[in-house]
């Protein structure tokens, strides 16, 4: 048996040419199916590449085509953010099905900050190891933005759209959900209502926090926001501050279905029963909302889903195609056991007097 069928090495296009009995440009010209060898040599190619367990040296092929048959992901986030968060799990689950269908890697990185990330994208794009990237977590006067424009790196926003549309995004409505959520929570007779949110310097967040205002503003609510960095303890003190208050709200909204989580905890150590004193609800569902007691009312929308058009728009990308931005369906609300009627206010305790 020779070396190239004993798997003491790689098997190459040579080593099949010689079992063929043709050049090599012969056995290129079968394998990418191109005219200039007869079927019945192509055949035989074929049969000798299958009996072999040949595969394409895809390194090689990427200097010659200018490919690198990889696309890449970026995150601005703590790795331990990324395990906690199922949202990015989904997200990259959606990623990899329609990548996985071409044979396309999805390489990602985890970076400290934007100044960071950009660096990244440079090099990769330099060094021709991704055909295209996926940005998230898009920030307010995003200098990723210039940067990627300049590079002329093929890309895909997740979220958004930008105001003057320079790069193409896939987005849906937040602002609208923001309303349908503060109107379910007046409707069952709720008028103090907090939102923990997430970054504030996130365009999702700001765009969240503007419609959270503008609805508790139009239905004569009371209402406060308090930002977090999305880690389960600043959304536990972001809780416990606002359960002290007096009086405290009788409904809040989480930015994430983990921050939910955290402030349900937190609600249970302080006594309170959910949802007989206050109503939460998460942003975003998760089997997380759903095995907590009691399960959270929560937006739900398919999020494999948001990921996998994301990527069909980055795959047009990359193949030169022009581009519009995609909006997607949006969340729906679903409501579960942490959301009920306000509950009634308390009297308030006079002192008696000795005259009494």
């Amino acid at each position: 048996m020779d070396d190239c069928a004993s798997g003491a090495r790689r098997v190459t296009i040579s080593d099949i040419a010689r079992r063929a009995g043709v050049s090599k440009g012969a056995v290129s010209l079968a394998l990418n199916g191109r005219p200039g060898v007869s079927d019945e040599t192509r055949r035989r190619i074929l049969a000798i590449v299958s009996e072999l367990g040949w595969s394409p040296n895809r390194a090689a092929r990427s200097l010659s085509v200018a490919s690198a048959h990889a696309c890449g992901l970026v995150l601005a986030r703590p790795a331990r953010m990324l395990a906690l968060e199922p949202f990015f799990i989904e997200l990259i689950a959606g990623v990899e099905s329609e990548l996985s269908e071409r044979s396309i890697a999805l390489t990602i990185q985890l970076v400290h900050d934007l100044d960071e990330e950009i660096e990244v994208y440079r090099r990769w794009w330099a060094e021709r190891r991704v055909d295209g990237v996926l940005m998230v977590d898009l920030r307010k006067d995003d200098p990723r933005i210039g940067a990627l424009i300049k590079l002329g790196l093929p890309v895909v926003v997740v979220g958004g759209p930008l105001e003057d549309h320079a790069l193409p995004a896939v987005w849906h409505d937040e602002a609208a959900l923001v309303v349908d959520v503060i109107r379910y929570l007046a409707a069952l007779g709720h008028t103090k209502i907090a939102r923990v949110a997430g970054l504030g310097e996130f365009v999702h967040t700001a765009t969240r926090t503007e419609a959270f205002l503008a609805v508790t503003s139009e239905l004569g609510l009371s209402s406060e926001v308090v930002e977090t960095d999305f880690a389960p303890e600043s959304g536990a003190r972001a809780t416990r501050k606002l359960l002290s208050q007096t009086p405290p709200p009788t409904a809040i909204v989480y930015d994430s279905d983990l921050l939910a989580v955290t402030g349900l905890g937190v609600a249970h150590q302080m006594g309170l029963s959910i949802p007989d004193d206050l109503s939460i609800v998460a942003w975003d569902d998760s089997l997380m909302c759903g095995l907590v007691h009691p399960p959270l009312t929560a937006l739900t929308r398919d999020i494999p889903a948001y990921g996998a058009a994301a990527t069909k728009q980055l795959l047009a990308a990359i193949d030169g195609q022009s581009l519009e931005d995609v909006e997607t369906p949006r969340a729906e609300l679903t409501p579960r056991g942490s959301t009920g009627p306000a509950p009634a206010p308390r009297p308030v305790a006079t002192q008696r007097t000795g005259a009494d």
